[in-house]
């Protein structure tokens, strides 16, 4: 919590330079001149994100405890190899190379999770800990996902949209498949 205090502040101090074109804040570079600079510029961050996630996934599955738990994150990992894919199947129909921008959104996330995971000793409250981790994690590709779809049917990139959506679905389910899990086992466990 402190970590992510103190990247905010400085994100503020960033946003608050004197020299407004040196502001390199995510969203708000000078390269963004076009919907579709946005767009490609959002597709970037969701690759980057795919990736980090790939990386984590690992760390996570080491750590879960329930059995259920362990075998969806194990296949989530599966499923998110299959995102980054996709995506390059996106960036390719755009006649784009396909590359992440950093993502600060999602390292916090992650950084967040390894923070608190690493707090935790109580095994079963370490499987709540990380179904609400990796619920943040959803929610997040979900927002972007559902913006990208927007998106791309508004600039006329109607070919790339039923790739978009079925990773949408895929973490939509991931999702449910995680609210079920903490609701029917593991948060009873670890109260």
């Amino acid at each position: 919590m402190l970590q992510s205090v103190n990247r905010q502040a400085q994100a503020g101090r960033l946003a608050n330079q004197t020299n407004e074109e040196s502001i390199t804040m995510g969203l708000f570079t000078k390269d963004i001149k076009t919907m579709d600079d946005l767009f490609l510029h959002q597709l970037r961050d969701i690759y980057y994100a795919e990736k980090q996630i790939t990386k984590a996934l690992p760390e996570m599955i080491k750590n879960a405890s329930d059995q259920q738990l362990k075998q969806g994150f194990q296949t989530h990992l599966r499923e998110t190899e299959t995102h980054v894919k996709r995506l390059d199947q996106v960036f390719e129909l755009l006649g784009k190379k396909a590359s992440g921008v950093d993502c600060p959104a999602i390292d916090g996330i992650i950084d967040e999770a390894e923070e608190v995971t690493g707090e935790v000793e109580n095994k079963n409250v370490l499987d709540a800990a990380l179904i609400a981790a990796a619920q943040a994690v959803e929610h997040y590709e979900m927002t972007r996902y559902g913006t990208l779809i927007a998106w791309a049917k508004q600039l006329g990139h109607s070919n790339v949209v039923p790739l978009l959506n079925q990773t949408l679905e895929e973490e939509k389910a991931t999702d449910q498949k995680l609210t079920t899990m903490a609701e029917a086992q593991v948060n009873r466990k670890a109260a």
